[in-house]
C-alpha cells in the first residue's frame, strides 16, 4: 500500500512524549482499544522531515452532544501559543482495531487536512497489536493521484481506468522514527540500572495466534463486502448490455418503419433523442471497492508478518526440543 515519491517528506520524527500521550489517550478513553480515539498533531516541517513535538486529544462526546471540533482546535492551539508551546497544525492521529482503518471517514478527514495543510499526515496507532509486544504506529498520506481523483468527485469506472488508479496507489506510508531528548535517554538508563525485579524474556511466546485469528475473520468480512460490490457491478453490466440491445432493436424498427413510409410517399418520422427513451444507467461508484481492496491488502500484509514470526518461533522451538532430547540421550 506504500507509494514512493508522492511527497517531499522523507520521514516523520515524533517525540517519545507524544507517543506516550497517544497511548495514554487510548487507554483512558479507548475502552481497551475497541473505541476509536482521535486527536491533533502539532509540530513543524524541517527540510525533508516532519517533526511532531506535541499533540492533544479530542474529548469524548456522544452524537447528541453539540461539539464543534474546529472551534475546539482553534482554542487549544491559541492556549498552547500563549504558553510558548509548538502550536502549528501538522496532522492528526487515530486509533484502530487490528488494522481496520481504511474507510471513507479516514479518507474524508485526510483529504481535508492535506487540502488545507499540504504536509499533514495521519498517525494510525493500534493499541491491541501493541499489547502483543509490537509498537504499531504508522504514518500515512494520500498520494497526489488520489488527491486529484477525490477532488474531482467522479468515482466512475471510466475515471478510475483513465487515471490508472488502484488500491496500491491510494495511500503512501511515511517512515516513523521516535526521538527522545538526551535527558530522557539518561533517565531511562538510570531507571534500568535501578530496576531489581527479574525480567522473564519469553522470546518464543506464541501469543500472536489470537491476532492472526482476528485478522483472518476480518479478512473474510472484507472479502464478502468486495463480493457484494462486484455483484453490483456485474448487475450493472448485464443491465447495460440489455439496454444497448434494446436500443439497437428500437433503432432498427424505426429505420424499417421510415423506409416503409418513404415507399408509400409519406414523410419519415422525425429523429428522437434515444437517450430520453432509454435513460443511461449510472455505473456504481468504484471508490468503496478501492477502499475495501486496500483494507484487504492491509490485512494480508499483517497476516504475512505475524505468520512469518510465528513460523520462526515454531522452527526455533522444534530445534531446541530436538537439542534437549539429544543432550538427554
Amino acid at each position: 500500500m506504500a507509494a514512493k515519491g508522492g511527497s517531499t517528506l522523507q520521514f516523520v520524527q515524533i517525540d517519545g512524549l507524544v507517543v506516550l500521550k497517544i497511548i495514554k489517550h487510548c487507554q483512558e478513553e479507548g475502552a481497551g482499544g475497541t473505541d476509536l480515539v482521535q486527536g491533533v498533531l502539532l509540530g513543524l516541517v524541517v527540510d525533508n522531515r516532519l517533526e511532531i513535538t506535541n499533540c492533544f486529544p479530542f474529548p469524548k462526546h456522544t452524537e447528541e452532544e453539540e461539539f464543534d471540533e474546529v472551534r475546539y482546535q482553534v482554542d487549544m492551539m491559541r492556549n498552547l501559543r500563549h504558553v510558548n508551546i509548538d502550536h502549528l497544525h501538522v496532522g492528526w492521529y487515530q486509533s484502530t482495531y487490528f488494522g481496520s482503518f481504511i474507510n471513507r471517514a479516514l479518507l474524508d478527514s485526510q483529504f481535508n487536512y492535506q487540502s488545507s495543510i499540504e504536509e499533514s499526515v495521519v498517525l494510525i496507532y493500534d493499541p491491541l497489536k501493541t499489547t502483543q509486544g509490537f509498537l504499531s504506529l504508522k504514518a500515512y498520506r494520500l498520494t497526489p493521484m488520489m488527491m486529484n481523483f477525490y477532488r474531482e468527485a467522479d468515482f466512475s469506472p471510466e475515471t478510475v481506468r483513465k487515471m490508472k488508479l488502484s488500491f496500491e496507489k491510494m495511500f503512501e506510508e511515511i517512515p516513523v522514527f521516535i526521538r527522545n531528548s538526551h535527558l530522557t535517554n539518561t533517565l531511562l538508563c538510570e531507571m534500568e540500572e535501578l530496576t531489581t525485579t527479574p525480567q522473564s524474556d519469553q522470546f518464543l511466546d506464541l501469543a500472536t495466534s489470537s491476532v492472526l485469528e482476528k485478522n483472518v475473520r476480518q479478512l473474510m468480512e472484507c472479502v464478502d463486502d468486495i463480493t457484494q460490490d462486484c455483484n453490483k457491478f456485474f448487475n450493472y453490466q448485464r443491465q447495460h448490455l440489455k439496454q444497448q440491445s434494446a436500443k439497437q432493436q428500437y433503432q432498427q424498427r424505426r429505420q424499417q418503419e421510415n423506409q416503409l413510409r418513404i415507399s408509400r410517399g409519406e414523410a419519415p418520422l422525425p429523429d428522437e433523442d434515444i437517450n430520453k427513451i432509454f435513460k443511461p444507467l449510472q455505473p456504481p461508484p468504484r471508490l468503496d471497492s478501492l477502499l475495501i481492496a486496500g483494507q484487504i491488502d492491509n490485512y494480508c500484509q499483517q497476516i504475512s508478518e505475524f505468520s512469518a514470526q510465528s513460523f520462526g518461533k515454531l522452527f526455533m522451538s522444534e530445534s531446541l526440543q530436538n537439542a534437549e532430547k539429544t543432550s538427554k540421550s
